[in-house]
């Protein structure tokens, strides 16, 4: 009696839902719905709207009426694996919830209600296995979020006042098209370079140059044979790279 399958799924009396109640080790007392066949949300549970936790998961509804605000003391609810492709902006007024599941639906952005950013106490939000093409950046309004699920959506950027939340400890991203918007951080020459390079022969050096400028490209030769050689680079075999300025008059600067 009651417990046949029809076009409309299940149906759920106050009894069967009386007989489903669970109650916490902590007292809470959950309204247990999950795996039932249940295609529309069962009236009669209006009447149970002072439960503390209500599991409507694994169903197959598609819509949550407006008199789910009827569940004020809701401190947690889950609506996961369902076929919702939408949410009524009722669901803000359950002020209490720490907890709300909807992952596994159809949900788009479009369909997620702005007064999601009224829940304030919401500990816990799982938004994963849905359509989101985008984070609404009004969920940064969360502030008491530790967990964020995001997974399997269409995502391709998280926004910043998500990414910022000050509670957030854990946000599941993965199998997202995410893409990097950031620019790249500058990368830092820790190399001294010199801007202007005079190019002199050997015999125009002192030997006190010369001894130095040697030197100094051996000890670059020893730098090249350490890494990979570059492709034809140009050689000029008579001509080296002293440190000092050369000046148009060889003379002067030898003396100086």
């Amino acid at each position: 009696k009651g417990k046949g399958k029809g076009p409309q799924g299940k149906r759920i009396t106050l009894k069967m839902a009386k007989n489903s109640i669970r109650v916490s080790f902590s007292g809470r007392r959950r309204l247990d719905l999950s795996k039932m066949g249940i295609t529309t949300f069962p009236k009669c549970i209006l009447e149970l709207a002072d439960v503390e936790e209500l599991d409507l998961s694994r169903n197959m509804l598609r819509k949550i009426p407006n008199t789910i605000e009827k569940f004020q003391n809701l401190l947690w609810l889950d609506l996961h694996s369902n076929q919702l492709d939408e949410l009524p902006k009722e669901i803000g007024t359950l002020q209490n919830l720490t907890f709300l599941n909807i992952c596994n639906n159809k949900l788009t952005t479009e369909s997620l209600p702005e007064e999601l950013n009224l829940l304030k106490n919401l500990k816990t939000l799982n938004l994963g296995l849905n359509c989101l093409e985008t984070v609404p950046t009004t969920l940064g309004a969360l502030k008491e979020l530790v967990d964020l699920g995001l997974f399997d959506n269409v995502l391709t950027t998280i926004p910043k006042s998500v990414k910022n939340l000050p509670k957030i400890e854990r946000m599941n991203v993965k199998r997202n098209p995410l893409r990097e918007l950031e620019e790249p951080e500058e990368v830092v020459d820790t190399i001294k370079r010199i801007e202007t390079l005079y190019l002199v022969e050997e015999k125009d050096l002192c030997s006190s140059c010369l001894k130095m400028c040697k030197g100094e490209r051996d000890e670059l030769h020893k730098l090249e044979d350490m890494t990979p050689n570059s492709s034809k680079e140009l050689s000029f075999p008579s001509l080296l790279t002293p440190n000092s300025t050369a000046k148009d008059n060889q003379e002067e600067w030898r003396v100086r």
